[in-house]
C-alpha cells in the first residue's frame, strides 16, 4: 500500500514552497532542497547572473551535468570491475581445470 503524502514546507532563496512528499521521503526532499538553496546561493553569490528563475536554470543545470557525470563514473567503475571479475572467474577456471 502506498503512502498518503502530506505537505512539507521547504525553503529556497529565502521563499517558502509547500511540496507534497510520502513521509518516507521527507528527509531526503529536505536535503534536495537545502543542497539546491546552497548552490542557487552561490551563483547568485558570484554576481553574474540575475533573476530567480535564471538562478534556477544555472543551478538546476549544474546539478545535472554534476549528476550524469557521476553516473559515468559509476558505469565506467561497474565496467571495469566486472572486467576483472571476469578475469578472476577465468583464473579460477584455469585452475580448477588444473592448467595452472
Amino acid at each position: 500500500m502506498s503512502e498518503q503524502s502530506t505537505s512539507l514546507q521547504v525553503k529556497i532563496l529565502d521563499k517558502e514552497y509547500q511540496v507534497n512528499c510520502p513521509p518516507s521521503e521527507q528527509d531526503a526532499l529536505v536535503k534536495s532542497a537545502r543542497y539546491l538553496d546552497e548552490n542557487m546561493r552561490k551563483i547568485k553569490g558570484r554576481g553574474n547572473i540575475h533573476g530567480i528563475e535564471k538562478i534556477a536554470v544555472m543551478a538546476a543545470l549544474n546539478i545535472t551535468h554534476d549528476m550524469l557525470r557521476k553516473n559515468r563514473m559509476i558505469n565506467e567503475t561497474r565496467h571495469e570491475t566486472a572486467q576483472q571479475v571476469k578475469s578472476l572467474e577465468d583464473k579460477v577456471d584455469l585452475a580448477l581445470a588444473g592448467g595452472g
